[in-house]
């Protein structure tokens, strides 16, 4: 049983990797748009690490005597948190222009794609903002 899994394992991995500059399959062409899509959530979380640290850096010198509200980072975060969960429903939605098509995947990687690099240039400006 444990050779039959090794078998499996390395059978999966011998696999040939896409060619996005040439793929036209279907499935070839949901996993370049989903490989697009985890370049550009890669560079967003890098921008967040620069973001979310300028913030902090912000929050240490504000005086909170005369202001009470959260801080640069916390409205940050809660914002983060709440265009997420807003990409990934919008998403789904436009995915529905395909639904239950094949090509639903490709759709819903391209919206995330486009969305995650308009907000990494907003999380880029807010701190050349600041």
């Amino acid at each position: 049983m444990i050779i039959a899994s090794l078998l499996l394992l390395s059978a999966a991995s011998a696999e040939p990797a896409i060619d996005c500059d040439n793929a036209m399959a279907q499935f070839e062409l949901n996993a370049c748009a989903y490989k697009e899509f985890e370049r550009a959530d890669a560079a967003m979380n890098a921008q967040w690490k620069i973001t979310s640290a300028r913030m902090k850096e912000i929050d240490k010198d504000f005086d909170r005597t005369q202001d009470n509200r959260p801080g640069y980072f916390d409205t940050l975060l809660a914002a983060q948190r709440a265009w997420l969960t807003y990409r990934d429903k919008h998403c789904a939605g436009e995915g529905y222009t395909m639904r239950g098509g094949s090509a639903e995947p490709m759709m819903i990687s391209g919206c995330q794609t486009q969305l995650t690099e308009a907000r990494t240039k907003q999380l880029k400006d807010l701190i050349e903002e600041y």
